[in-house]
């Protein structure tokens, strides 16, 4: 079994690239795929205090649904702030192989300031990352 993490954001065509990679590796029907999304940790509460888990996200449900069309059996796990950490994280947790993120057009002075959760998660993981760009 070959697992994989897909890391995907809001962004439901990045989410559907990164799915569609994933979909064209060879042995389709050896993959374990675990597809993630980071949220708050101020999820929102039950009637007697207990955290709800959040909705999947858009990218999540876009994702999961290519997937599953193409075969691909997925499940799905939730990660938290920072997105990064989590990201890593959770790759350990689920004893991936393969980690899969995307990537955004951003300027140098936009990377500079606001970071890269996909170049952290490249210098931070324990086994590889495949990033997925925009065309």
């Amino acid at each position: 079994m070959y697992r994989v993490l897909v890391a995907v954001s809001d962004d439901v065509d990045q989410a559907r690239k990164q799915a569609e990679f994933v979909a064209s590796l060879p042995g389709r029907g050896a993959l374990d795929v675990t597809v993630t999304h980071a949220y708050d940790e101020t999820n929102e509460r039950g009637p007697h205090g207990e955290s709800l888990p959040p909705e999947e996200s858009d990218g999540v449900q876009a994702a999961k649904a290519l997937l599953e069309d193409a075969g691909v059996p997925v499940e799905t796990r939730e990660t938290y702030h920072p997105v990064a950490e989590g990201v890593v994280d959770l790759a350990v947790d689920v004893d991936a192989d393969l980690v899969v993120v995307g990537a955004r057009k951003r300027t140098p002075i936009g990377k500079a300031v606001f970071g890269s959760v996909t170049q952290s998660v490249v210098l931070d993981s324990p086994v590889p990352v495949t990033v997925v760009g925009v065309e």
